[in-house]
């Protein structure tokens, strides 16, 4: 995720800690989707600035960017940190999310994922950029959303790792 609260200007060439990555035109998004691979093979898709959500190697959630919150996965469980600014300086403040409202990001996030599953499957998508070229990281990606168990964990901890 950005440490910059500004909109990415060029996800593509800023993500560099995935090595395999796509921009994707996908209808229904106003901005593009950018999705890929760390060197380990795990995941993170980028909805324009917000939301985004990144995977471990075992598919769990580790992180996402929602509502203008980060969240990360604390022993299976989301916390959500906001940022509160005083006069000299920017304080995260944490909350632990209730079952209910993890659910309700975990459905949305789920939401995403299929809607992007199903524009790759059927094809209903544009390819704006990819590293590396002719990489064939869409099909890569549609390989991992197809292989994803019904309900996404959340992970033990927010590191890759």
């Amino acid at each position: 995720m950005a440490r910059q609260e500004s909109d990415r200007e060029d996800l593509l060439r800023e993500a560099t800690a995935l090595v395999q990555r796509v921009e994707l035109a996908v209808a229904g998004y106003d901005h593009p989707l950018v999705c890929g691979f760390r060197r380990d093979g795990s995941v993170s898709l980028f909805c324009g600035g917000e939301p985004v959500y990144q995977f471990n190697t075992a598919s769990q959630l580790r992180r996402a960017f929602v509502a203008g919150r980060i969240h990360k996965a604390e022993r299976g469980r989301l916390i959500a940190y906001s940022r509160e600014r005083s006069a000299t300086q920017v304080s995260l403040v944490r909350d632990e999310l209730s079952e209910d409202e993890s659910v309700t990001v975990l459905t949305i996030m789920q939401g995403h994922l299929s809607r992007l599953r199903e524009a790759l499957s059927g094809g209903s998508f544009v390819i704006q950029g990819e590293v590396p070229s002719g990489g064939d990281v869409a099909g890569r990606m549609l390989r991992w959303l197809e292989a994803l168990p019904g309900a996404i964990e959340i992970a033990p901890q927010p590191h890759v790792g």
